[in-house]
């Protein structure tokens, strides 16, 4: 796999958002090239690989974008990247919401997280004194992805 597309990416969000902390990636070609890690490197970025062919160290993101490819992708053939932001995000949103998980005692990852129960684990609600007043300003997901489609067709 030829690494510029990588390399420009990263460029581009270090350009954006500065430089990380540590980056962490598995070790493909285009993330081990010297001009990739070069740049890491440069930024004083920490660079954390997974072990060689370690696809349990990934095990619930691999899953996750399965899951996303063959409910989703795969069945509506997006033709174009402001279709895919669109979709996408309607997707993650019905994810969240209305599809139950197994893994979850089929409860959605929303309702698990208003409980505060997951996985055996507490989640703490750090927002719950916080109130968002948005009048009629358009916010929240959708709507992002919406203009940011508009600005890719």
């Amino acid at each position: 796999m030829d690494a510029a597309f990588c390399v420009d990416a990263l460029q581009d969000a270090l350009n954006q958002y500065g430089a990380l902390e540590i980056f962490n990636s598995d070790q493909g070609s285009q993330f081990t090239s010297s001009a990739f890690t070069g740049m890491l490197k440069q930024t004083d970025v920490r660079i954390s690989m997974d072990g060689r062919g370690r696809a349990f160290d990934n095990i619930f993101v691999e899953r996750l974008w399965r899951t996303v490819k063959y409910e989703d992708v795969y069945l509506r053939g997006y033709s174009s990247l402001g279709e895919l932001t669109v979709g996408l995000t309607d997707y993650f949103q019905f994810y969240n919401a209305e599809r139950p998980h197994q893994s979850l005692d089929n409860q959605t990852p929303d309702e698990v997280y208003r409980n505060g129960q997951g996985g055996g684990a507490t989640i703490p609600d750090h927002f719950k004194d916080q109130s968002v007043e948005t009048g009629s300003e358009k916010t929240g997901q959708r709507c992002a992805a919406v203009e940011q489609a508009e600005t890719l067709t």
